[in-house]
């Protein structure tokens, strides 16, 4: 199981929206997540900074790269490049963060 951290950008006043439609998240959303192998996922909001910090946990990192050529995930991103900084193709502007200490 690898752990991934990672950082993406609201815009400005669009808390509220990000967290309303992640308590929406589709179902079929959800189904890709798990079929990827995506487990115990969460992001977190720097309400002074409007970074959100995300944590997901992968079973293989190819078969989840592959994720993001997926139907539903592009259909994500589409409904979610309005509120959050984004690449051309709507996918977020996200960077990698390194990871410096873990413990179980």
């Amino acid at each position: 199981m690898a752990r991934k951290g990672f950082k993406m950008k609201l815009y400005p006043g669009m808390e509220q929206e990000y967290e309303r439609r992640h308590n929406l998240l589709w179902d079929e959303m959800k189904d890709m997540i798990h079929a990827y192998g995506g487990r115990n996922y969460s992001i977190f909001l720097d309400r002074e900074t409007n970074v959100l910090f995300g944590y997901l946990e992968v079973e293989d990192e190819e078969l989840w790269a592959r994720s993001a050529d997926t139907e539903i995930c592009r259909k994500w991103w589409d409904y979610m490049a309005d509120i959050m900084e984004t690449n051309p193709d709507n996918s977020p502007v996200s960077v990698d963060l390194a990871g410096v200490f873990h413990l179980d």
